[in-house]
């Protein structure tokens, strides 16, 4: 038994996970510090909430930009999901781990002529899963006014199908961007897993969750 982390008034400490790789990642890294949730393994489960009643422990997965959302409202008392989420949701959470995986960065892209527009602050249009991020960055990092539209879906048709000069997306390889004759312009930020905790389960469950990023950072 973990005594560690183990609840001292019998509260559940709820952790609300980003689907897909990101969950599967931080199931392997919990297990390292001993910390389990069988019911989890089971993929055929419908089961929405998973429990360990030994450690008092509950876990949901969540599409990741609800979880800063879950966290924010204390539905969840820890979330695990990706930088980029954090900055796009700007929820009041607090960030506090670097959790190592699933590193990428935030880039501005575009074919090699759009780097041009980038220099001289023209009006230009930009294509983006996360507007926010790209406002941030064009407004008050390069005090450049530009024009947002928000895609959902494959953000490198934009500038191919002349919708926008440029986008704002995570690259990883940059092997589906050259594919299609785009380049990084410009880097961002860099973008990994993170933890984030509810502001008000961090004062009243300090001990427990201290316990537990140490647990983590010695695993990392």
């Amino acid at each position: 038994m973990n005594e560690r982390i183990h609840s001292q008034d019998g509260r559940y400490l709820t952790f609300a996970l980003g689907k897909g790789r990101l969950a599967d990642k931080t199931l392997e890294l919990l297990e390292k510090t001993g910390i389990t949730c069988e019911e989890m393994k089971d993929k055929g489960s419908r089961k929405l909430v998973f429990v360990n009643e030994e450690l008092k422990l509950r876990f949901f997965l969540a599409k990741g930009p609800d979880v800063p959302t879950y966290v924010e409202y204390g539905a969840a008392d820890i979330g695990v999901v990706g930088k980029d989420t954090i900055m796009e949701e700007n929820r009041r959470v607090y960030e506090v781990l670097d959790l190592g995986f699933g590193k990428c960065r935030m880039c501005v892209c575009g074919p090699e002529g759009a780097r041009e527009l980038l220099k001289h602050h023209e009006m230009i249009r930009v294509a983006s899963k996360y507007p926010n991020i790209a406002k941030d960055y064009f407004y008050n990092k390069k005090h450049q006014t530009v024009d947002i539209i928000k895609l959902n879906g494959s953000v490198e048709l934009g500038p191919i199908v002349e919708l926008s000069d440029v986008i704002v997306d995570i690259v990883e390889t940059g092997s589906t961007l050259r594919e299609n004759g785009l380049d990084v312009l410009e880097e961002i930020c860099p973008l990994s897993a993170r933890m984030i905790v509810n502001q008000v389960s961090m004062q009243m469950q300090t001990e427990r969750i201290k316990k537990l990023i140490q647990d983590l950072r010695e695993h990392i």
